[in-house]
């Protein structure tokens, strides 16, 4: 395998890559490496300006948007700010599957535009469309937030991911040695025969960044430290699922640095992420906006657990505004540490679909439930609670050292005390926690 020096790499072949395909994705990386550092107020003018350019195109050339200013009595205009647009319906999964040409913009064809699917990990998969610009706007922003894991453009990157791609062609290969060297453990396949595999490429590649699904990564990390066995990276980007605080302490333990969550949907692409503070995640404010709304539709206050609502400033062609992506997630008023003006969300709370309904009909976050009793009972080493009846539970267990009848007496009790004295909880151990087809884990699925 020829080694290239990363700094060649970062240095020399990446940009001469961007200069031969055109790409702007480096440049407006090199943007927002230096608008991240502006103070808030700076920022959020950047914002407003952006939210004005996009909802005068929006009402003029994408007739849903112009049914909807017009139904909500939204003048166009006048929009100065998010607030100004309280009065739009949030855009829903829905209305991007059933009508995916009165979004788009009338000077466009989706001919122009790239597409993509999401992976259906609450059941129902989704088309979704932007201008080959927004592709770039998207690349330059994921990686300024890679280099805050401690990685540095021109690092070799190991990805724990689904669909690893077919080298194929000579443009391809000269793209794997000169520019994308990535090794890869499929998430389909994450066993002891496939990670020794991904051992001996590590160890030829030499890989400064470990990415992948969250799970994923814990699943690698936990089999490492079992058969202890090192690697060393010097970024950890964890994404694509929920990072449970007890299995980011088994990754950190086993790659010795911590790891930097980060959060997106394919829809809209990177919403938030971890700094090397890694004390909540910064919003990615300068290409979206972010709200967090009450049951109600009312912005929450810091702390308080809401709606997480989309408003994608970069893709003019297929407008995304107040796009409800599905998720709950909690605001903060906070300042980050390391002095940048971007805004901090406090957490992510789980998709909308993995909320759990109580037997008094409140709901309960599923993920929550995971983390209080995970590290709590002895002998539980990864849980998957599935809500497939009102009041009866199957919990998908993976036992640890020392799990026997008082432990699942316990687990049992403690579902109850939260969920209510009808629920009946059954307990099934297996092997391993099923994944979606998309490669994703879910530790809790509502289905009721």
């Amino acid at each position: 395998m020829i080694r290239v020096p990363d700094a060649l790499v970062g240095g020399l072949f990446e940009p001469l890559w961007d200069l031969y395909e055109g790409s702007k994705r480096l440049k407006i990386k090199r943007e927002l490496d230096a608008s991240q550092w502006w103070p808030a107020e700076r920022i959020m003018a950047h914002q407003n300006r952006r939210l004005a350019q996009l909802v005068a195109v929006a009402a003029e050339r994408s007739p849903h948007y112009r049914e909807k200013f017009q139904a909500a009595g939204i003048d166009p205009r006048q929009v100065r700010s998010i607030a100004d647009l309280a009065g739009l319906p949030t855009l829903q999964k829905d209305d991007l599957r059933n009508q995916p040409e009165r979004i788009l913009n009338t000077d466009f064809s989706f001919e122009d535009l790239d597409s993509g699917k999401t992976g259906g990990s609450t059941g129902v998969s989704l088309k979704y469309y932007c201008h080959p610009e927004t592709v770039q706007q998207r690349l330059g922003g994921a990686l300024r937030t890679d280099e805050w894991s401690g990685w540095k453009l021109g690092g070799p990157v190991a990805a724990v991911w689904g669909n690893p791609p077919e080298v194929q062609g000579l443009k391809m290969k000269l793209r794997t040695t000169l520019k994308e060297r990535w090794i890869y453990l499929d998430t389909m396949k994450v066993n002891d025969q496939a990670i020794d595999r991904f051992v001996q490429e590590w160890e030829q590649m030499r890989p400064t960044l470990l990415y992948g699904h969250a799970h994923s990564i814990f699943l690698l990390a936990d089999n490492l430290l079992r058969r202890g066995i090192s690697l060393r990276p010097q970024g950890i980007v964890s994404t694509s699922m929920m990072l449970i605080d007890s299995e980011r302490s088994i990754i950190e333990e086993a790659f010795a640095i911590p790891v930097t969550n980060r959060y997106g949907c394919e829809e809209v692409s990177l919403i938030a992420s971890e700094c090397e503070e890694h004390r909540g995640m910064h919003l990615n404010a300068e290409q979206k906006i972010v709200e967090f709304l009450d049951e109600e539709g009312r912005p929450c206050a810091p702390g308080q657990n809401g709606r997480i609502v989309v408003t994608d400033l970069t893709n003019f062609a297929w407008p995304l505004i107040r796009y409800e992506v599905g998720d709950m997630g909690i605001p903060t008023d906070r300042l980050c540490s390391c002095g940048r003006g971007l805004p901090l969300m406090e957490s992510l709370t789980g998709r909308t679909a993995d909320f759990l309904v109580a037997q008094d009909g409140s709901r309960v976050a599923g993920i929550s439930l995971i983390e209080n009793t995970l590290t709590k009972f002895q002998g539980i080493r990864q849980l998957q609670i599935v809500q497939d009846q009102a009041r009866h539970l199957t919990v998908n267990l993976v036992e640890g050292a020392g799990y026997g009848s008082e432990t699942a007496q316990q687990l049992v009790s403690s579902f109850v005390e939260y969920l209510g004295p009808d629920f009946t909880v059954d307990i099934q151990l297996v092997e391993r926690i099923p994944q979606e087809s998309s490669g994703k884990y879910r530790f809790a699925k509502c289905m009721i």
